[in-house]
């Protein structure tokens, strides 16, 4: 009996101590940083930014709905519609003023129609499979906004306790809100619901976002997933952001650093960095948005044209096969060349253009080509050696199903290229031609100035 309880004791004890053996592994243990869930539909999913006042001579949600059927076809999955509030008059930039400067989060601009009309447009997307997310502005109101006189001490004040735009910015036109005020947190996401209940968007494009505190958005997500799973884009590049409360996040560094390869002031080096920082400091499963243009971009900065000259091409592409969810800026596809006015009515020129189709066959490799997918359900673009490194940009994405080969000559130069180890080698089609071509260690190629090539596996 002696012996058997011993027995026990020590296999009790040995449980024992593998217990605490795998308790203190266990805070070793890495875990998930991406607390929330994207919705399946985001997986391979491009993004359509619509200016609502310029997309259309009429400048309203019902001339935009007609348009459905062409954004679809075009590839598009998300529609982000720039803010849809009626706009302050008091300190208005221009004759109609700034969407950003919003007078009720609980209206409609009547600029661009009714409630009923925005509820039919986000039912007629929905009816054509696209998603509506609404761009948002939690960081600042309207100097009218209906809040001032209710609330006035939910507003951030300067240092004479006067109201104040964002510091530091030529935002004349807003004033900032408190979000150290707990009224503010509440009536915002209690605004933010209303437009998931009322009219069946699909989430939000955040303002700013890193201006308002992260807990903040934390908890903004978590009630509007109660409502419905949503997806949410943040005007900002952080990593904090995509722990518990946004989906995406912008590639504002991509752009840039693309911008300046083409325009003769960088190299393929800072797109180095940019892939380096997005590997190792992102988590694999937040999604970031590339682009060649947006609002900001075209009023401010100049059109797509203006930007990336002649690597705009080149440009488009990597936005699409490399990592990133891509964007298209309203007008992108017609060519556009104008900066778009921002406080005046200034309708788009709508044409037929080569764009279009490109960013057409480019859709529809990304829905179909489970590599170029987003997030960790997508793969990693891994770096593929080439003979001029300074100038060509070579990557492979890859997974048990398909494989996407890509290479591009950022360069006002014609480039000899070969390539070194064996990661690009086998059968592909070429993604221009449509022709069937073998790669091996014997592969080389000359690159025009600024050409592209991307071969997909066969």
């Amino acid at each position: 009996m002696l012996v058997a309880a011993l027995f026990i004791l020590g296999c009790q004890n040995n449980t024992d101590h593998q217990k605490d053996i795998s308790s203190e592994m266990d805070k070793y243990s890495p875990e998930q940083y991406v607390k929330i869930s994207h919705p399946d539909w985001s997986k391979n999913a491009a993004i359509y930014q619509l200016n609502t006042r310029q997309f259309s001579q009429e400048g309203t949600f019902r001339a935009a709905e007609k348009e459905l059927p062409r954004l679809k076809e075009l590839g598009i999955d998300i529609i982000w519609l720039m803010p849809i509030h009626e706009i302050g008059r008091k300190n208005r930039k221009g004759t109609l003023g700034s969407p950003y400067s919003v007078k009720d989060y609980y209206s409609v601009n009547p600029e661009f129609g009714s409630l009923d009309d925005l509820k039919h447009f986000v039912e007629a997307a929905h009816d054509q499979g696209m998603y509506i997310i609404l761009d948002w502005v939690a960081n600042h109101t309207a100097w009218d906004n209906i809040l001032v006189e209710k609330h006035p001490d939910w507003y951030d004040k300067d240092y004479k306790g006067d109201f104040r735009p964002t510091p530091w910015w030529d935002w004349s036109d807003i004033i900032d809100l408190d979000f150290n005020n707990p009224g503010v947190r509440e009536y915002m996401t209690e605004a933010m619901k209303y437009w998931v209940k009322e009219a069946n968007i699909d989430g939000y494009r955040c303002d700013v976002a890193g201006f308002v505190p992260v807990d903040f958005w934390n908890n903004v997500r978590t009630e509007l997933d109660a409502i419905k799973p949503v997806f949410m884009l943040a005007e900002w590049e952080s990593r904090d952001l995509h722990a518990e409360a946004f989906d995406m996040t912008y590639a504002w560094s991509w752009n840039e650093t693309v911008h300046k390869i083409c325009k003769g002031q960088a190299n393929i080096n800072g797109l180095y960095i940019y892939y380096s920082w997005n590997e190792s400091a992102f988590p694999k499963n937040s999604y970031r948005m590339t682009f060649v243009s947006n609002h900001d971009k075209n009023a401010w900065e100049g059109t797509m044209w203006e930007q990336f000259g002649e690597g705009l091409d080149a440009a488009i592409v990597l936005s699409v096969v490399g990592e990133g969810m891509p964007l298209i800026y309203n007008g992108q596809e017609a060519g556009n060349t104008k900066r778009l006015e921002f406080f005046e009515k200034d309708p788009i020129v709508w044409k037929e253009h080569y764009i279009s189709d490109l960013y057409k066959s480019l859709f529809a490799l990304l829905k179909e080509n489970t590599a170029l997918w987003h997030g960790a359900l997508g793969a990693t673009m891994v770096k593929v050696p080439n003979s001029s490194e300074s100038e060509l940009l070579s990557f492979v994405r890859q997974n048990d199903k398909d494989k996407v080969f890509a290479l591009f000559n950022f360069s006002d130069k014609e480039q000899n290229a070969s390539f070194k180890e064996q990661l690009y080698h086998g059968k592909y089609i070429d993604f221009s031609t449509n022709e069937e071509v073998h790669l091996d260690e014997d592969f080389k190629l000359v690159l025009k100035p600024w050409e592209y090539k991307v071969y997909v596996k066969k």
